[in-house]
């Protein structure tokens, strides 16, 4: 195995993974069919099988081998180092599968929000991989305008998600989340909702307006940083709700993490 500190591009071949020249440094994610990446701390993860799962479906749309691809899912996981933070991210293109060992980014509990122009761009809001650079573009514009995340809307300008990250907001005791149509099935939205029905929560669906969630308490759920509370809105500008919540249900997040053993 190559040192710890090395980030690398890996290649699927009959033989095993093998180091190769990342393609597309242009445009990069341009030709991916599909993708899916999860944080690895010190060896635990949460959800894996969750995230596979997801990325076998889109997998065997495009006539992935089960038996292969269970096959890569152990040679993947054993190039991701053991200790450390690592976000590996999985990928199946018109070359086959591969899979990039990169650092995990430090953690982060806020994010400011910038929301887009009417209008979804995306061409495959409901799989990952597809439209992965365009919305990797997306979230640099934000960045560009002072905010870690770009809201999408439809063409009436109501929310649907984040670039790269579910959403959710609170109203009163009720968790709140974007209809299912036109999202990501993202893992660990679904991980949240899950616990909120475990522990009698009511949890409900809508599109709202931007300016319905001014002063609500707001989150950005991805497996990278977990829960990220709302703390500003850069545009349209109005208040950010207290992050009251979000503290206790990170922990319970962290509960959910596990070693989990090698794939055969």
């Amino acid at each position: 195995m190559a040192p710890a500190d090395s980030e690398r591009f890996l290649r699927w071949t009959p033989t095993g993974l093998i180091g190769a020249a990342a393609p597309g440094a242009a445009a990069p994610g341009a030709a991916l069919l599909a993708a899916d990446s999860w944080l690895v701390d010190d060896g635990l993860t949460r959800a894996l099988d969750a995230h596979w799962a997801r990325f076998g479906e889109a997998c065997a749309a495009h006539g992935v081998d089960a038996g292969d691809l269970a096959r890569f899912r152990a040679a993947a996981s054993a190039a991701v180092p053991a200790a450390g933070r690592w976000f590996p991210r999985v990928e199946l293109d018109a070359a086959g599968l591969a899979v990039r060992v990169r650092r995990a980014p430090p953690p982060a509990g806020d994010a400011r929000v910038v929301v887009g122009a009417p209008g979804d761009p995306r061409r495959r809001p409901r799989r990952k991989g597809p439209d992965l650079a365009l919305l990797t573009t997306l979230r640099e514009h934000a960045r560009a305008a002072g905010a870690d995340e770009l809201l999408l809307c439809d063409e009436a300008g109501a929310l649907r998600e984040g670039a790269l990250s579910s959403l959710l907001w609170w109203e009163a005791g009720t968790l709140w989340t974007t209809p299912r149509a036109h999202t990501l099935p993202g893992v660990t939205r679904a991980l949240l909702l899950d616990l909120a029905r475990e522990g009698g929560v009511d949890v409900r669906e809508r599109a709202p307006r931007p300016q319905e969630l001014a002063g609500r308490e707001v989150w950005l759920a991805s497996a990278l940083h977990g829960i990220r509370a709302v703390c500003a809105w850069v545009a349209p500008a109005q208040e950010a709700g207290a992050a009251l919540r979000a503290p206790s249900w990170r922990a319970r997040l962290e509960l959910l993490r596990r070693r989990d053993p090698p794939v055969r």
